[in-house]
């Protein structure tokens, strides 16, 4: 028996097949085939010539193909294939983003008495809805809906004027809104019951046949502050061959039952969640952070890993987990995930940039005025990832003698000799002679009242919308279209932390001073 042992390296040129011997050609190792036999022994010595023969065993090494050739083989096929690993890579054309429109809005009240939650001015002239719909379109993913229920005008309103052809431009995309309906049925006589009811009534749409392409789908809240890459988020869910993905950020002790919270093993996977625990259910998701990559320092302060109500489900998973497998859940952080947890594949996405859940008066007013910061933590301007929101055509401010200390001061307003401090005020402002306001945040005006109409309205003993000559005003929230008279101070220096005088114009929430939208504050008032 005649034998050799040859030495392949990858991609060395191989023979052409040629009525049963070779020739050296150009094809290249990988998934080609080779054919013949030693029998023909005319085509070995031209073998021999392009690939080196060695008479004695080496050592196998990497990228190097080994084989032996006998005299006694028969005519064979050999198939080599090279293997291919390539990264799937996250389409936006296949992911649809829902946004969540919010329940009552009772954590944000009074401010959600006429308005659902995303529909809250934030940071001077934007809305929170603005905040999932940007990031959305700044990750190129242009299939969004919105799904609607309590307070929905002004909210429907302002999705209108912004994201309807006004320069957004969507492509083959669009923005739905889904407002809560009733359908036949018991079960379709009720409203929303939850996040994942909500999801639940309009399963139809996801599975209309324009939308069969979409293969993964994000379920965002419409009350947080932050700016994420969500196809940054998608690839990652992909590239786990997760069923579901959870972003997360590290928190402490002192906000974390707020939060939905979860224990991960090494690889990142979740395998226990709890949505909002207290006391010893709270003490028992404590975990060690520095998993996450957090120092010791950093891991001691912030030692539990909370959801951030931000997901991306698998579409099939998420259709048969609504609509089969959990029919009667109504919510996803206290219900579906929790469960889904023990079943499927669900991963965490650890987000390590700025986040904010301004669900309550309390981090609300605290996130508005952290903008004001010199250097804050997160920015409405940026060219690269701009916040979108309605143009309203305004002219700039005037500001007359007057001072103003890290203070951002939105379009159209007037202030006159006047001194703003750690403050926002919004769009058609205006703040009169003699005016001080200090960690403030004033909501503006959604209309103009002429110089004209004002000294009128002056003339006859009533207040133009406005804060009048002379007001002191601290630690405050002013709704929209509030007119506040002269001479009026609002400080809550008793350190009041909650009080209902809606009759007065007010409400006092975690110590924070909230003047109604439309209130009139008297001139001479002291709150």
């Amino acid at each position: 028996m005649d034998s050799c042992c040859v030495a392949v390296k990858a991609k060395a040129p191989l023979a052409k097949a040629i009525r049963g011997g070779l020739s050296n050609g150009d094809n290249e190792f990988w998934g080609e085939r080779i054919r013949g036999s030693l029998n023909n022994i005319g085509w070995v010595s031209q073998l021999a010539k392009g690939l080196k023969t060695e008479k004695r065993p080496r050592k196998i090494k990497p990228g190097v193909a080994f084989s032996v050739i006998t005299s006694n083989n028969g005519t064979e096929t050999l198939t080599i294939q090279a293997p291919r690993l390539e990264r799937r890579r996250a389409d936006p054309k296949n992911v649809a983003s829902i946004i969540l429109g919010g329940g009552a809005g009772t954590q944000l009240f009074p401010l959600t008495i006429k308005q659902a939650t995303p529909a809250v001015p934030v940071g001077g002239c934007y809305r929170l809805i603005d905040i999932p719909m940007s990031n959305s379109i700044n990750s190129n993913i242009n299939k969004i809906f919105i799904l609607t229920q309590f307070n929905s005008a002004s909210l429907n309103r302002h999705l209108a004027r912004t994201y309807f052809g006004n320069g957004v431009n969507f492509g083959d995309g669009f923005v739905e809104v889904l407002a809560a309906t009733q359908t036949p049925g018991e079960a379709g006589m009720k409203w929303f019951q939850g996040t994942a009811d909500a999801v639940r009534k309009f399963i139809w749409v996801f599975e209309d046949a324009k939308n069969k392409n979409i293969e993964n789908i994000l379920i965002l809240a419409g009350d947080h502050l932050y700016r994420m890459d969500y196809m940054d988020f998608v690839q990652n869910h992909i590239d786990r061959s997760a069923d579901i993905t959870v972003a997360c950020v590290p928190v402490g002790e002192s906000r974390a039952s707020d939060y939905g919270l979860m224990k991960i093993n090494k690889r990142g996977r979740i395998i226990q969640f709890a949505e909002k625990p207290k006391g010893a259910g709270l003490k028992a998701m404590e975990v060690d952070t520095t998993l996450l990559g957090l120092s010791p320092q950093d891991a001691l302060k912030s030692p539990y890993i909370a959801s951030m109500g931000v997901y991306v489900f698998r579409t099939d998973v998420l259709l048969n987990l609504l609509r089969w497998r959990y029919p009667t859940s109504n919510d996803f952080g206290s219900e579906i995930i929790p469960a889904a947890v023990m079943e499927h594949n669900v991963e965490a996405y650890l987000f390590r940039d700025y986040w904010d859940d301004i669900g309550t008066i309390k981090t609300f007013y605290e996130a508005n005025l952290a903008l004001t910061e010199e250097f804050p933590k997160f920015e409405f301007y940026d060219p690269k990832t701009p916040i979108f929101t309605s143009p309203r055509f305004l002219p700039p401010t005037k500001i007359e003698k007057s001072r103003v200390v890290d203070a951002i001061i939105s379009h159209g307003c007037f202030l006159r000799e006047c001194s703003v401090e750690h403050s926002i005020v919004g769009e058609r402002s205006r703040l009169d002679y003699g005016v001080e306001i200090k960690d403030t945040l004033m909501m503006g005006a959604d209309y103009y009242q002429t110089e004209s109409e004002i000294a009128s309205l002056l003339a006859e003993g009533n207040i133009p919308i406005g804060i009048g000559r002379n007001t002191k005003i601290r630690n405050c929230i002013i709704d929209k279209n509030a007119k506040i008279g002269k001479d009026v101070i609002i400080m809550n220096k008793d350190g009041v932390q909650e009080a209902d005088r809606p009759d007065n114009g007010f409400y006092i929430r975690s110590g924070i001073t909230i003047i109604l939208e439309k209130a009139t504050i008297k001139d001479g008032t002291v709150i």
